[in-house]
């Protein structure tokens, strides 16, 4: 779910590294402040992942109604050795948005002898705690855990900068872009592999509407809580006095976007402080969170052919719910 919600196209900026706090802290708070006084209220779905948000959506991943992670996982293993061929060994893996590092596992299953494993995510901690546990389950594999926001162009570290590189992005976190920066993010993935580099990369795809929906509005009620925390780091890093119990979590479907969209909605006129400043809020007023957008196969094959990628191959499941796309750049 990882990405940014809808904003006007644009080329992201460098990122700012994690170990710089009051850098990170300052971007989240002009974003937090932003989006919020914009007439349409918004706040940016990469800001979810805190440690709190990154647990709750490792729980989604496990939901009934969340098929894509175990429809993607049960394809990564039933093509593991075509993968693996294609790829081919000594690789350079690059992982963007690596959460959990649990599809990663059943990839690095798939390959002959990588040469080094970058993981790279918003979130320090729980990437230093995801790297460390796959670093004592393969002790043989040299890794690097960068913090960053993949949003935005990066520096690769030192080690990583040559030879042949892999790229990897499952979730189907392409889909929180917008898709004119879906191929903005496709290009820069383009010239961090290279020429003859490879990408593997998760497309969830259009489907029955009820389908959709329940997987972002779950039963147990675990998305919402993740929506939530989203107010809940805005009221403990910027002071914000949020009440929770007044706004609901909504998902819908918009099939002319063709695309998912998570809301918060106030459910009641109120003033809400953050950060020294206040918002008002209608009753019924909503805070976009998340867009998740799907894809017909062929459709996102022509968005990566524009940005430098030849597809090679993709893998459908037998219920046509998820896709997994191998790409060449050119």
């Amino acid at each position: 779910m990882q990405g940014t919600p809808e904003t006007p196209t644009r080329r992201p900026s460098r990122g700012v590294p994690s170990d710089d706090p009051e850098s990170t802290r300052g971007s989240f708070k002009d974003d937090v402040l932003r989006g919020l006084a914009k007439r349409r209220k918004e706040l940016p779905c990469k800001y979810f992942y805190d440690q709190a948000g990154s647990r709750l959506f490792d729980e989604i991943c496990g939901l009934d109604e969340y098929y894509p992670t175990r429809t993607e996982t049960a394809l990564l293993r039933a093509h593991g050795a075509e993968i693996g061929d294609w790829i081919g060994p000594g690789a350079t893996l690059i992982e963007f948005g690596c959460g959990s590092l649990l599809k990663t596992r059943v990839l690095l299953d798939s390959l002959a002898e990588p040469a080094i494993f970058v993981p790279i995510d918003i979130s320090a901690d729980h990437l230093a705690a995801a790297a460390g546990a796959l670093a004592a389950d393969y002790p043989g594999l040299k890794i690097i855990p960068l913090t960053a926001d993949f949003t935005r162009p990066l520096d690769l570290p030192p080690e990583a900068a040559s030879g042949r590189r892999a790229a990897f992005f499952p979730g189907s976190t392409i889909g929180n872009f917008h898709p004119a920066d879906a191929a903005l993010f496709l290009e820069t993935v383009a010239g961090i592999v290279g020429p003859g580099g490879d990408f593997l990369i998760g497309v969830d795809l259009k489907k029955d509407e009820d389908i959709l929906v329940r997987a972002y509005d779950d039963a147990k009620g675990v998305t919402r809580r993740f929506n939530l925390n989203l107010l809940v780091r805005v009221n403990r890093e910027l002071g914000g006095d949020f009440d929770l119990g007044a706004f609901e979590h909504l998902a819908l479907y918009n099939g002319d976007e063709g695309r998912i969209e998570m809301h918060l909605v106030s459910t009641k006129a109120q003033t809400v402080r953050v950060a020294g400043r206040e918002f008002r809020f209608r009753r019924g007023e909503a805070i976009h969170t998340e867009n998740s957008y799907k894809y017909g196969a062929d459709e996102f094959r022509i968005l990566a052919g524009k940005a430098g990628f030849d597809c090679v191959h993709t893998w459908i499941d037998e219920r046509d719910l998820f896709s997994v796309h191998a790409l060449r750049a050119v």
